[in-house]
């Protein structure tokens, strides 16, 4: 193996892990997103009746509104964002 090819296999492999850092942290910064939707879902589903859930007063009806849109931070779960210091 010459060190071309040792240097080629070196990028490659940096190229990989950090192809593969970046998709975690993608993953990672709309998982709170993910969570909220799938809660919002979930008391959708149940009719409302859920004991153990919140009042969904402020729960948005239209369906536009959870799309993900990585530029939008509000949040309609009514419960406070992560790292925000919200107290609603």
């Amino acid at each position: 193996m010459k060190w071309d090819e040792v240097t080629l296999v070196i990028l490659a492999a940096f190229g990989c892990v950090t192809l593969l850092l970046t998709q975690i942290s993608e993953v990672l910064s709309r998982l709170p997103q993910i969570i909220r939707a799938w809660r919002q879902v979930r008391h959708e589903l149940s009719g409302g009746t859920d004991p153990g859930s919140r009042d969904h007063s402020a729960t948005v009806t239209d369906p536009g509104a959870l799309a993900v849109d990585p530029g939008r931070r509000s949040h309609t779960s009514g419960e406070p964002e992560a790292g925000r210091g919200e107290d609603l």
